[in-house]
């Protein structure tokens, strides 16, 4: 991730450069190269000679529109506003859920640095940046066609070497034609496709630091979980302990089988601190991805539950479809893939074979071709599969919640006749106690199943509204 991070902000400052280079041009007319002024003197009237990039008129293809797609300019649009949720801060040392991916928005720092990264991309106005280089483009041609028409004198003069104007030439045309592709990418549309890949594939990397953040917590929610089953497990054992050693004093047991059950204690309790230190390096890595102090004492709210409704909503061919669209992977291979296909094309394609066998470039560009149509069609299977799984997965933990929910049913019934048992003196106070941890255990297996079931479904959501598996 560190390099592809690193490979995206490259990307974004090299697009955002071209605003430095701009900034340098002056105003004036558009005038021709010097190659061409050289073969042809320049009209009285300063007229532009043909094929020089047009200064007004023109809409790159590619560019940002102000108009709206739909419905006209002053006119109230029907639909009624959709309701703002209303916005509740979390109490300081605490975060909810729901609060979560708005507080990485404005907490996180890699997404705050990629952020600035894409606003200043949206911000480029592509008309402004192609009439300063349109404007630089004639500064730079005024100078070169005033060193040809001064070289001669100065020559003669000793001012200037052959070789100096040669050489001076030479970078005024290199840079003449490093502009005029830079012009000529915002005309054709090109640079505006290149950063809209660019500002998505930055969005890209905003939702996966986000993704992560999501996964933390609901990681954290299910250690609390355990570490709830841990306390309640030392508890019982507590007690276990407690008749040992009444009934080692009666003389019922041996010191052996005292010792071993106080062993077991010690291991429990030695896994309990381990899994609270786990516990307090995962709130702080938490904290870290919020921008928030790290304490490692952060409080997490319960999860949302995972409505029945959003769960019947679930279709597996219209998720795939939406997923696919919006999946940067998905789009980068297709790219990829258009790209060899259209050079491949460009050494005759699958027809070239016949009457190309032995050209290196066509075989180098059907051996690219190929290779990116099989990353492409295994890049496409694998998201397939992918979200088929999820799909599988979030059904699946639907079933066990549903179990677990059953199976806690039954224990609480079964407490419930216990209870009438301990008034009744039929059974102990420990075996009530006894029965009353498997109450509490088939309570956490609910909430386990609970944080399963919307773990696998967030993780799907993920997976159909950004394109992102893991």
């Amino acid at each position: 991730m560190k390099q592809r991070t690193t490979a995206l902000l490259l990307t974004a400052a090299l697009a955002l450069s071209l605003l430095g280079t701009a900034a340098l041009a002056a105003e004036g007319d558009l005038a021709p190269p010097a190659s061409s002024a050289v073969q042809t003197e320049p009209a009285e009237g300063g007229g532009t000679s043909a094929g020089e990039p047009e200064a007004q008129g023109e809409n790159p293809q590619g560019a940002e529109s102000t108009e709206p797609v739909e419905g006209n300019p002053g006119e109230d649009s029907e639909e009624p506003d959709a309701p703002v949720e209303e916005y509740i801060p979390d109490p300081v040392g605490s975060v909810t859920f729901g609060n979560l991916n708005r507080r990485m928005h404005e907490g996180n720092l890699q997404v705050l640095s990629i952020q600035e990264s894409i606003d200043m991309l949206e911000e480029i106005d592509y008309d402004d940046l192609k009439e300063d280089l349109r404007l630089q483009l004639n500064e730079l041609a005024k100078t070169q066609w005033s060193l040809v028409m001064s070289s001669g004198a100065m020559i003669e003069a000793g001012l200037m070497s052959d070789y100096e104007y040669h050489s001076a030439y030479d970078q005024l045309d290199s840079a003449y034609d490093a502009v005029r592709k830079q012009f000529d990418a915002i005309k054709d549309g090109d640079m505006q496709a290149d950063n809209a890949d660019t500002i998505r594939q930055l969005k890209n990397l905003q939702n996966q630091i986000i993704m992560a953040g999501e996964a933390t917590y609901i990681a954290l929610a299910a250690m609390e979980i355990q570490e709830d089953g841990l306390e309640r497990q030392l508890a019982a054992l507590d007690r276990q302990i407690t008749e040992l050693d009444l009934r080692y004093e009666l003389g019922h047991v041996s010191s052996m089988t005292v010792k071993q059950a106080k062993s077991g204690r010690a291991a429990l309790n030695s896994g309990l601190s381990t899994l609270g230190m786990n516990l307090n390096t995962y709130k702080g890595q938490l904290e870290l991805l919020m921008g928030a102090e790290i304490t490692g004492e952060l409080s997490l709210g319960a999860l949302p539950a995972v409505a029945l409704e959003d769960l019947e909503a679930m279709d597996l061919e219209k998720d795939l479809e939406t997923a696919k669209e919006n999946s940067w992977d998905l789009y980068e291979a297709t790219e990829t893939y258009k790209d060899a296909r259209e050079k491949y094309n460009d050494h005759g394609g699958d027809y070239g074979q016949t009457y190309k066998a032995n050209d290196r470039s066509y075989t180098q560009a059907r051996h690219t071709y190929y290779s990116a149509k099989y990353t492409y069609d295994n890049t496409v299977q694998s998201f397939e599969l992918s979200l088929r799984n999820l799909y599988l997965k979030v059904k699946d933990y639907q079933q066990i919640l549903a179990t677990s929910r059953t199976a806690l049913a039954v224990e609480q019934d079964n407490y419930t006749a216990a209870q009438l048992k301990q008034s009744q003196g039929t059974i102990s106070q420990n075996a009530l106690l006894e029965a009353g941890d498997k109450v509490a255990e088939a309570r956490e297996k609910v909430a386990k199943a609970e944080n399963d079931l919307f773990s696998a479904y967030n993780t799907y959501r993920w997976a159909v509204d950004c394109g992102i598996m893991n």
